[in-house]
């Protein structure tokens, strides 16, 4: 078995044949010995920052990992980034000396082929190499993590001795459905197979049509993939040509559920290889359904115990300190062995309601076993609107069966809500039972395939705030809106500036007029349009409403204790 150089070594010239082939595009194949000159080209430029940390963020696996490595040769520590929303890069950019990616003054690789050759690359010191990432938000906000090179090479080489002897698959090229930003898409995508001598895959696979293609595409492949996509693979498509040349499967970021698993190995040929783990203990164990069932088997090198309250404790050289316990949330049923267990769930995952504790997993669970239901996810709201303090309530996001598509055209949203929730009241408290209900084609994931409670907790954020009427007439209304720090309309519009757009405050006018006159025509014309100062996250504003039904006008004003924010008038359409 091919054991793969350390991370240390990757990027030196002499670690590899200056013809063995790194990757390959449309336009040839990619050599070490070029590929090795791209690191050099990042380590000269980066050479120049005057700081520490670098941040990192390019679509490219190539010239990310080209980065990579130059940015530890030029002794820095990179920051990666799990994303390019403004948020992300408003909070990050300024923590940083210097970006290389798609950003106004980013650094790019060094262009003058005399000072590139004059780089040269010494082998790397693990325990001094560092990155820093960033956990994929599943819980709650994302978490900075540093970790050593050390660490990485050790759960690199730990995948290597577990899965290459049966795979055979030194020569293959990696495909992916997932990015290379987070902590899996990192190591499978790119250190792993850049230690073993793989071919790195520069496509980024979003569909199952696009995977189909890069599959018959290469002669010999494995796929890193998640959860999210392998259980949702049509089986229409022509899998069968298409895996010829498919020597393997991964999947992380979850448990693959029994059914998505089964799929897997109908349509691709194999058994999914799941690995289990966190962004903060690396690898921790794995498994494949058709050979161990629900039993995961731990990594080489890596301890495991139960503490006193059910959760899995590891010790792990995938660990900043390799001889220190790390307590994880995840419930589980170890074996005799010590070296196996099964998950029961998260503790993070009991709250309170009401004083009561709640398993939001137990209620999961509970649904997922209605024929209506394919998963469901549990979200714990926050305040109303008004923002008065009150107690917390359970939202419940359900990606439903066709059947349960059926149910809910046939008799309607009250009556599917009505029905799951008969389902709960055998196994939660009344006061905890969801109040709030989403029904979804698939559940929201982010570019990680994960389900974070961001995304979960937006599909209950109004676009509208929550009106309190204070008066109604047929031709005068006032409304009380509080803007929720969390209100959809405020992401996305002004990168570094949180405050709700003018258009949809003019959105806000017509939904309100539309509903408390009655009024059964849209409008056509807005005049007079005024936006005199922003209305911000946490203000309260009051609405005030004048319909004119003579003219097919309403005239709207927006004003808070701060002065006068937005008014104007808008035309009906008329024949």
């Amino acid at each position: 078995m091919n054991p793969g150089l350390t991370l240390a070594q990757v990027a030196l010239p002499q670690s590899r044949a200056a013809a063995h082939a790194v990757a390959r595009l449309a336009a040839g194949v990619v050599t070490h010995a070029q590929w090795v000159c791209q690191v050099k080209a990042w380590c000269a430029a980066l050479q120049q920052v005057p700081g520490q940390d670098v941040a990192l963020y390019l679509d490219d696996p190539l010239a990310f990992a080209a980065a990579l490595w130059g940015a530890w040769h030029a002794g820095k520590t990179p920051v990666l980034l799990s994303d390019t929303q403004p948020q992300t890069v408003a909070q990050l950019l300024p923590q940083v000396a210097a970006c290389v990616g798609p950003w106004p003054g980013a650094i790019g690789p060094a262009q003058d082929a005399t000072v590139v050759d004059a780089v040269a690359l010494q082998p790397l010191d693990m325990a001094l190499a560092r990155l820093v990432l960033f956990t994929s938000g599943s819980t709650g906000m994302p978490e900075r993590i540093e970790k050593c090179l050390a660490q990485l090479d050790a759960e690199v080489h730990a995948l290597q001795s577990v899965f290459a002897a049966d795979l055979a698959v030194d020569g293959a090229q990696v495909l992916a459905t997932v990015s290379h930003h987070h902590i899996y898409g990192l190591l499978f995508r790119l250190l792993w197979p850049l230690s073993a001598g793989r071919l790195l895959g520069t496509s980024f696979a979003r569909y199952p049509e696009e995977l189909v293609q890069q599959l018959q595409a290469a002669p010999s492949s494995l796929l890193v993939s998640s959860p999210a996509l392998l259980g949702r693979l049509p089986a229409q498509l022509d899998w069968a040509a298409a895996t010829v040349g498919l020597r393997g499967v991964f999947s992380s970021g979850g448990p693959l559920p029994h059914e998505a698993s089964v799929l897997a190995q109908q349509l691709l040929g194999h058994s999914p290889s799941e690995v289990f783990g966190s962004s903060e203990t690396g690898g921790i164990a794995w498994r494949r359904r058709a050979e161990q069932g629900d039993t995961w088997q731990t990594l080489p090198g890596v301890a495991l115990r139960v503490l006193d309250n059910g959760c899995l404790a590891v010790q792990s050289p995938h660990l900043p300190a390799a001889t220190t316990w790390w307590e994880t949330a995840d419930c589980v049923e170890a074996s005799g062995d010590g070296r196996s267990f099964v998950l029961l769930g998260r503790s993070d995952r009991i709250v309170k309601i009401a004083e009561k504790r709640v398993s939001l997993t137990a209620m999961e669970r509970c649904l997922q076993a209605h024929d209506w239901v394919q998963q469901s996810r549990a979200v714990v709201l926050e305040q109303t609107p008004e923002g008065s303090p009150t107690p917390a309530r359970v939202g419940m996001v359900v990606e439903l069966t066709d059947a349960g598509w059926q149910a809910l055209q046939q008799h309607g949203r009250r009556h599917v809500g009505q029905t799951l929730r008969c389902v709960l009241e055998g196994a939660v408290e009344r006061v905890a039972l969801p109040r709030s209900w989403r029904y979804v084609a698939q559940l929201p994931v982010n570019a990680q395939s994960k389900i974070t409670q961001h995304s979960l907790q937006t599909l209950f954020n109004p676009v509208v705030p929550l009106p309190r009427w204070r008066e109604r007439s047929a031709t005068q209304a006032t409304a009380d809106l509080y803007i929720q720090p969390r209100l959809r309309v405020l992401e996305g519009h002004f990168p570094g500036a949180t405050l709700v757009p003018g258009v949809a405050q003019l959105h806000w006018a017509v939904s309100l007029g539309l509903q408390a006159f009655g009024l059964d025509a849209y409008f056509a014309d807005a005049q007079l349009l005024k936006f005199q100062q922003p209305i911000l996250p946490g203000d309260t504003v009051q609405m005030q409403l004048q319909w004119q039904p003579d003219k097919g006008c309403l005239q709207f004003a927006l004003t808070s204790a701060r002065g006068a924010h937005a008014s104007g008038k808008l035309l009906q359409w008329r024949a």
